[in-house]
């Protein structure tokens, strides 16, 4: 990752000073020298960078200064500097600290506080990447905004997004994920949001939390970096969150569909001819036929969000219909196209048992409305401890229950899913599985030879399973259509 500060441009002394470093030179180099960017990659560093040099536990990124230096950079932030570089001759200096990714932390939340803009931050377990964009695209009608890009939502991802910051912002967006206790927290009190939004709490992490009521808490650390004078908004049709509403002070918002004590709430869903159509009440009046062009109920949660942010922003219900309707998704996050004869549903990205389920209802949907054929390609869901096998033979049940024509199981926990739907009422030879992903053209091999013009496929598992892969092949053609497996 590489930004341009365009904000404010710094100097080693002051990076020093911000983060208690201890500021070397070397060649002759200036402490005053400007500092234009910074980056985590010694590739991309230009003149004028600060180079992040990342200490992992296979790679020192400080091995990689004399790169970064020899394409422009004049400055590298590191837990120390070897030798060799020492000796090079090379012009440069050095801001040494105990931890880089600290100190980053600390660099960021400084540069944070140059902005007058109203930050926004977003967290829960499932939708977090969908609702900023939402979020972002209704802001963006009356504000000049600011927003993470894709999913830099970590300890380092985060503050590369603030850098990004640009002096005339009025809005910036700021998603924040998180895979143990204390990350939110430690992200929060960087942003220092004066909107927080919690969307839900799902059973991602599990495996490192141990249970839902800890990813609650984990989730509602986004509270610690509130400003004096924040609001947190809430999903209250989460029985975790609504029962700490009361707790949490009078500073609270409550999102609904079903809980009638929301402050925003949604009501009267219904399918329209792209997306989804729902009547709104909030500030004691109604607003109806509030569109998006998205489908799946799962998204009202997504656009009921976002338009709590743009009514506690002051936006108008005009312009916050008109952002809402400007939404279009991110890559690999059910984007609906056709490969060859087969209407496709590539919503690759990510997967938890909230979303898969989403998901399916999503694929019946369409298929419905459009007379297709519901197929599915369903992979492995990660992170979810002990409780693994459980979830994904609940998702067997419900791709069987839902009426799934044919089911593709991709992955480990592929033969689980299998007989879990055939149990459920799928017939066998409808379901196909694949428990080796390292080569996508076997599973869609078994994709080609049953299906065909009139079906519609989604395709969905954790990211690692790269089930991407398997669409490629699609697309390119090049299968041998090998016989079919079938689960048993």
């Amino acid at each position: 990752m590489s930004t341009l500060l365009k904000i404010r441009t710094l100097t080693p002394a002051a990076v020093a000073g911000i983060v208690g470093g201890k500021l070397e030179l070397y060649g002759g180099a200036s402490e005053d020298c400007e500092i234009l960017s910074v980056s985590t990659s010694s590739s991309e560093s230009d003149a004028g960078t600060m180079f992040f040099a990342i200490k992992g536990s296979r790679v020192d990124g400080a091995d990689f200064i004399p790169d970064a230096v020899m394409r422009g950079a004049v400055c590298a932030m590191t837990e120390s500097v070897p030798d060799s570089v020492k000796d090079s001759g090379e012009v440069f200096c050095a801001v040494i600290v105990e931890d880089v990714i600290a100190a980053i932390g600390k660099l960021a939340a400084w540069y944070r506080n140059l902005s007058s803009a109203k930050f926004v931050a977003v967290t829960g377990s499932v939708g977090k990447t969908t609702t900023k964009e939402f979020i972002a695209a209704v802001a963006s009608v009356k504000y000049k905004t600011h927003k993470t890009e894709g999913n830099h939502n970590n300890e380092l991802g985060l503050p590369m997004a603030l850098f990004d910051l640009a002096p005339n912002d009025e809005v910036s967006v700021i998603e924040m994920g998180m895979s143990a206790l204390g990350e939110i927290e430690y992200l929060s009190k960087i942003v220092k949001p004066d909107i927080a939004l919690i969307t839900n709490i799902g059973t991602s992490h599990l495996a490192t939390l141990g249970s839902r009521e800890n990813i609650c808490r984990a989730k509602l650390e986004i509270c610690e970096g509130l400003s004096d004078d924040g609001v947190l908004l809430i999903n209250a049709d989460e029985p975790l969150l609504f029962e700490k509403a009361d707790l949490l002070g009078d500073r609270v918002r409550l999102m609904s569909v079903y809980n009638r004590n929301g402050d925003f709430r949604a009501l009267n869903i219904r399918s329209g001819v792209d997306g989804i159509v729902f009547d709104m009440i909030y500030n004691k009046k109604a607003v109806t036929n509030i569109e998006i062009p998205v489908l799946g109920k799962h998204n009202v949660y997504n656009a009921l969000a976002a338009y709590s942010v743009g009514a506690l922003l002051g936006m108008s219900d005009e312009f916050i219909r008109r952002g809402l309707m400007s939404f279009s998704g991110t890559e690999m996050r059910q984007s609906i196209y056709d490969v060859g004869n087969i209407t496709v549903i590539d919503d690759c990205y990510n997967a938890s048992p909230e979303s898969m389920k989403a998901a399916i209802d999503v694929l019946v949907s369409i298929a419905s409305k459009r007379s297709l054929r519901p197929l599915a390609l369903l992979g492995d869901m990660l992170e979810l401890g002990d409780y693994s096998r459980l979830m994904h033979d609940q998702l067997g049940q419900y791709a069987a229950q839902m009426k799934v024509a044919k089911l593709f199981c991709y992955g480990l926990q592929s033969d689980v899913i299998a007989e879990a739907a055939i149990k459920k009422g799928i017939r066998a030879e409808n379901v196909f599985v694949c428990l080796d992903t390292r080569d996508p053209q076997v599973m869609a091999d078994m994709i080609q030879n049953v299906a065909g013009e009139g079906d519609i496929l989604l395709v969905k598992a954790s990211r690692a399973v790269h089930a991407e892969a398997v669409i490629e092949c699609l697309k390119r053609g090049k299968g041998k259509r090998a016989g079919k497996i079938t689960g048993s």
